[in-house]
């Protein structure tokens, strides 16, 4: 059982994982060079722990200590208590929720490892809006996607506000980073994948109309809020599809429009 350590200094060292959070420059160098990330509420703690992250330690308001009895119970790592004021001072914003843990990053897959056994993957090309991740991350689970690969620029999943908005389903998808964008997502296509980029193009193909979830293997390419993919995705692709619209409306947000695209390439998928 973990050790309940009730800290009223916002300087004390043993709180370092949790400075400075809502700095978001700063979190995105530090968290993936100490390899460390945070998750913040009950439901999300408990879902970093069954998929099998270690705990480096909690951050709790004395209510949440009380509500997250069980898995302080299960945790070797040392629980930090701490008063609503103390826990804002630290992390620059009010913790609406109280509870906070510091967890250890695991080592990524290598997206041939991920290919080998997926069927249905979805590709993200600069998408950066951390919102965004978590967004696609969330549909990505939910509607039966395998695996996600990201380019080199893509945002971190793993950062909190990621984790945040996926409530955790960061952590039931694998993913992995191309290390050359777009020059690998040749290897994807020779393992047997069709990829698809999703484009509000009208010399695209409508998404029902190419059936995506007949074919064997799809690899659905997703680019940023706005810009899209770029031209060299584009050029990369082997189909271009786009996702039908009405009342004049000429695109949706790319969290929205990954909902829809993955729930059209899984739907009907075929059996091994």
């Amino acid at each position: 059982m973990a050790e309940l350590i009730t800290v009223d200094d916002p300087d004390d060292p043993r709180l370092h994982d949790y400075t400075g959070l809502t700095d978001v420059e700063l979190r995105r160098r530090r968290e993936p060079d100490e390899g460390l990330f945070i998750a913040e509420g009950e439901k999300v703690i408990r879902r970093a722990v069954q998929a099998g992250y270690a705990m480096r330690s909690m951050l709790l308001t004395p209510k949440w200590a009380d509500v997250m009895r069980d898995v302080i119970d299960d945790a070797s790592a040392p629980v930090y208590v701490v008063s609503p004021d103390l826990a804002e001072r630290v992390t620059g914003y009010h913790v609406h929720r109280g509870a906070l843990a510091s967890m250890q990053r695991k080592q990524l897959p290598q997206a041939a490892d991920l290919v080998r056994t997926a069927r249905r993957v979805a590709v993200m090309e600069s998408v950066n809006d951390h919102t965004n991740i978590g967004a696609i991350f969330r549909s990505a689970a939910a509607l039966g996607m395998d695996a996600v690969l990201l380019s080199p620029d893509c945002a971190d999943p793993l950062y909190r506000r990621s984790v945040k908005v996926s409530m955790g389903a960061v952590f039931s998808v694998p993913y992995a980073r191309l290390d050359t964008w777009p020059h690998d997502l040749e290897a994807v296509r020779e393992a047997g994948f069709r990829l698809l980029a999703l484009t509000p193009d009208a010399r695209a193909t409508a998404i029902d109309e190419a059936a995506p979830h007949t074919l064997d293997r799809v690899a659905l390419m997703l680019g940023a809020e706005g810009e899209g993919l770029s031209a060299r995705a584009l050029r990369a692709a082997d189909t271009w599809v786009r996702i039908p619209m009405a009342h004049g409306v000429d695109s949706l947000n790319v969290g929205a429009a990954a909902a829809v695209a993955f729930y059209a390439v899984t739907a009907g998928r075929p059996h091994a």
